[in-house]
């Protein structure tokens, strides 16, 4: 049954569509069960309905599949363990905690500051974290290895202010709020973000949807160490605190059948379910609540719902007709919101006067009384209980569906209403009535010495609560969050590891991506170095030349492979391992980039590194997961990106979807990200070990990066690495391939990837045909290139009067004479990236527009970058200077037919794709 708006009514779901014949009958067994339940409790009660349900399976009687249960606590109050902290102490350093976070924002809002930030999430979600911080999250000196947690991005606040009172951070650090340049020394980022707070933050989470994501891969990246034999982490557990809007997101939701066909059941989700987004409920006429609960265990999760705190106990316990609970179910969230923006005796009235038997439950309690029975989310012992069964359970991932109020204790202008996302100042009135229902000892004339810098209160080191919150600290393994880098370092593989990309294909035709393929084989069969490699492939693997690695680094499945392959008797069969080496994520974008995260991380999370290589359609990289590569930046992961079947026409056949014309400018809008367009084997081997060093060698100044390379389908005889090899160009991004073969007239062919061998064939046209002298430039990376030309005039700029450094283009190009045509397998704007830093008349050939399928050569011929278009091209930027005859372009645009794409001969056929 689902649980949407139409279908929350609970009691009834199950039943209405039947016909009851015996009334008399159905009340005997209810009755029986009630019984049961009075004598031997709850869990006894669930056994024998999980009995009775199996055995009417068995015995083919219709019962439907029961997605939700009542809007009541899943776990029934006399199962609940004993809560074993000292409640008072903690509600105590609780109240300081929620006082210090409000204040840290209210006064990064005064008028001078005005940076805004985020009032109310923490303000509701306080006691969550705090029985996690308190008595589950294990730190990283713990003998386990620690917790790892996804805090909510917008509660960042709250984790500052313990940070403050663990004395981790002054009030200097709070008052740097936002403030990350012009309080350098002494500035905390807006959200959890591990790149601006290196030795804070661990995940970035604020970009919705992605939490969620990383932190199931995160799971099973903890598993997936356990099992290659890496390191132990069967202790350490994944906790991902969420809200209940984000679950909206479709990264949310999509990914959650992995973690339970893993058994991921080191993993809980925490939904902070205050019912409401940025600007209203999340389900006004609905119950989210019922919604995910139907959804997560449908998808095979463990389900706990923490609804009510133990004030409702007495009255539950009293609801023998079903009543309340009545109530309860029916009740849609945009009424539960209304009810905590009202007052007790609007509930009394509103909410339990909707049945005589729901009024008269509560006509002992005042209206204080009745405004005052919490919400479970802000219960200890009721969220204690829902933690110890979710770190408890096992063969599932848990899900913990918390009932709160947003802005929960900061008064009437922000409890529970929709404009909370907007107010983040707290009038001098709101902070006398918070600091009053917070006890906090601070003085009216306190705030009204300056409302917009009301104090922050800590008690010292040496206070009871404050000693008490240490060694609960103590006692877990340190504070979280925390982040290490203290990875040991890992030996690299030497250059006969690289042999095989310097040696070229011979006389065998191989494309870039076969060429990759084979260098990585020979990187992964290092002995020291090859267990660290991970793999990961969308559904591709055999398109992409990596079936080839099945039998021998096998494919990761936490439960082997447990049936016959359909494909067993070939050589290179798919093969199934629980100590497998490739994660092969199935047609699913999304979770391989969070796995490539997880991996690529594993140098701080666990001090093992990782070196994640994942290899994908190019089409379907930036484009489609560009904010997860940004996350993925945040959180300084460091690995291979390799966008295989690159290029706008080198794909053919697949058309307009697939042509990708266009991912080195996305890329190049990701600081973290090297892109390259290499354009041969041994071009290859040179970057990825500049990148192996770059990220683990001991001098690097700066690791935290991820390399792109877009690699090809089409098939070319792969030239061995030329003697003389300019290494220090190629990985800059443009080294002399082809000097001109004649004297003549002069021009410069700039080309990357797939493009060189039409820019090396119209050299050939231009020398025999035309008497032109071209050189011929492979040019690795535009983006780099373009990088190192803006930061010489932004040195330059910023050091006037100094002389100024020559952009590297600039000064690889700088006795080359002529014009320049530059030409690639992507739109104009990809080659355009460097025109800026060159003196010469600078043409672009470029493949805009939309894909579409042809062959190869039809396709270079209709966007004009094949082999005879640069001839054309260069020789008409020759006789605007005189030095050819001015007759020379059209004869040449004629004898070649330029506008005819069936004459085009640049590309051959073959190659998958």
């Amino acid at each position: 049954m689902s649980a949407g708006e139409d279908t929350s009514h609970i009691l009834s779901g199950l039943t209405h569509q039947l016909p009851d014949r015996d009334p008399e009958e159905t009340a005997e067994w209810i009755e029986s069960l009630d019984q049961l339940i009075q004598s031997q409790g709850t869990e006894r009660a669930q056994f024998i309905m999980r009995s009775l349900l199996q055995r009417a399976g068995a015995q083919s009687v219709g019962v439907p599949m029961v997605t939700t249960t009542d809007y009541v606590n899943t776990i029934p109050a006399d199962q609940e363990p004993a809560f074993p902290g000292k409640e008072e102490i903690e509600r105590k350093y609780r109240a300081w905690l929620r006082w210090n976070a409000a204040v840290l924002v209210h006064r990064a809002q005064r008028p001078d500051i005005g940076v805004g930030g985020h009032i109310s999430t923490y303000a509701g979600a306080a006691t969550l974290y705090e029985v996690g911080l308190n008595h589950f999250f294990r730190g990283k000196d713990h003998p386990g290895g620690g917790d790892h947690v996804f805090f909510q991005g917008h509660a960042s606040p709250g984790m500052y202010a313990r940070a403050f009172l663990e004395g981790r951070m002054s009030e200097e650090d709070l008052d740097g709020f936002r403030q990350e340049k012009s309080k350098a020394g002494h500035a905390l980022s807006s959200y959890p973000h591990p790149r601006l707070m290196p030795e804070f933050w661990e995940f970035p989470t604020v970009s919705m949807g992605i939490g969620p994501m990383n932190a199931i891969y995160q799971a099973q990246s903890n598993r997936y160490l356990q099992n290659r034999g890496i390191k132990d982490t069967s202790q350490q557990h994944v906790w991902a605190f969420l809200g209940d809007g984000e679950m909206d997101e479709p990264e949310s939701r999509g990914l959650l059948q992995l973690a339970a066909n893993e058994n991921l059941d080191n993993l809980t989700f925490v939904i902070n379910c205050n019912l409401q987004r940025l600007d209203g409920p999340v389900r006004g006429n609905g119950k989210i609540m019922q919604e995910l609960e139907a959804f997560f265990r449908g998808a095979g999760w463990n389900v706990i719902k923490v609804v009510w705190g133990r004030e409702w106990d007495p009255l539950l316990a009293a609801d023998k007709d079903g009543a309340l609970v009545d109530v309860m179910n029916e009740t849609p969230d945009g009424d539960y919101q209304t009810y905590k923006a009202e007052s007790g005796g609007f509930v009394r009235e509103h909410f339990f006067g909707k049945t005589p038997q729901t009024k008269e439950m509560v006509s002992h309690l005042s209206d204080e009384e009745i405004w005052n029975l919490k919400r479970g989310g802000h219960d200890y012992h009721k969220v204690y209980a829902a933690y110890k069964a979710a770190t408890e359970f096992e063969g599932k991932p848990t899900v913990i569906l918390a009932h709160t109020v947003k802005g929960y204790g900061l008064g009437t202008h922000f409890e529970g209403r929709n404009a909370t996302h907007q107010m983040k100042k707290l009038t001098l009135d709101d902070l006398k009535q918070f600091r009053d229902h917070l006890r906090i000892p601070i003085t009216d004339e306190q705030l009204e010495a300056d409302p917009y810098r009301p104090p922050y209160y800590h008690p010292g080191q040496d206070s009871p609560e404050i000693q008490y919150l240490q060694e609960r600290r103590k006692a877990l393994g340190g504070y979280v969050p925390e982040r290490r880098n203290t990875a040991e370092p890992i030996h690299l593989p030497d250059d006969k590891a690289y042999e095989v990309a310097k040696r070229g294909s011979g006389k065998q035709m191989a494309a870039t991506t076969m060429a990759f393929v084979r260098l990585l084989k020979d990187l992964m069969r290092d002995k020291d170095f090859g267990k660290r490699v991970v793999p990961i492939v969308p559904d591709e693997a055999r398109t992409f030349g990596m079936d080839s690695f099945f039998p021998t680094s096998k494919i990761y499945n936490p439960k082997g492979q447990n049936y016959l392959s359909v494909d067993r008797d070939l050589v290179l069969a798919y093969k199934e391992s629980i100590s497998g080496q490739i994660l092969h994520a199935g047609i699913n974008e999304a979770g391989s980039t969070a796995a490539f995260t997880a991996a690529g991380t594993a140098y701080a999370t666990h001090g093992e590194p990782l070196i994640p290589i994942y290899i994908f359609y190019s089409m379907f990289g930036f484009q489609r997961t560009g904010d997860s590569f940004w996350a993925a930046g945040d959180q300084m992961t460091r690995g291979f990106i390799i966008g295989a079947t690159a290029g706008r026409t080198t794909l053919t056949g697949e058309g307009l979807q697939h042509a990708d014309g266009h991912s080195p400018l996305l890329a190049s809008t990701n600081p973290a990200v090297v892109t390259y367009d290499p354009a041969y084997g041994y071009e290859i081997g040179h970057i990825m070990k500049s990148g192996l060093e770059r990220m683990y060698g001991p001098d690097s100044k700066d690791p935290n990066v991820m390399y792109y390379l877009t690699v090809y389908n089409e098939p070319i005889l792969q030239p061995a690495e030329p003697e003389e090899l300019d290494v220090e160009g190629l990985l800059k991004g443009i080294y002399l391939l082809a000097p001109a073969k004649v004297d003549g007239p002069r021009t410069q062919l700039l080309a990357s990837g797939v493009s060189v061998p039409w820019a090396l064939e119209a050299q050939q046209i231009l020398a025999d045909e035309w008497g032109v002298s071209a050189d011929v430039w492979s040019v690795t990376s535009w983006t780099e290139l373009r990088r190192d030309g803006l930061a010489a005039e932004e040195e330059a700029f910023l050091n006037p009067g100094s002389e100024p450094r020559k952009p590297f283009v600039t000064e690889q190009l700088e006795g080359a004479t002529g014009p320049i045509v530059a030409v690639s397998d992507y739109m104009k704007a990809v080659p355009d990236q460097i025109r800026q830093f060159l003196p010469h008349e600078f043409a672009t050939l470029g493949a805009d527009g939309f894909g579409f399928s042809d062959t190869r050569a039809a396709a270079r011929r209709f966007f004009k970058i094949d082999s005879h278009s640069i001839v054309v091209r260069a020789l008409e930027m020759l006789a605007r200077r005189g030095e050819v005859d001015q007759n020379a372009p059209k004869e040449a645009f004629d004898r070649y037919k330029l506008n005819d794409v069936t004459a085009g001969t640049s590309g051959n056929a073959g190659g998958d794709s």
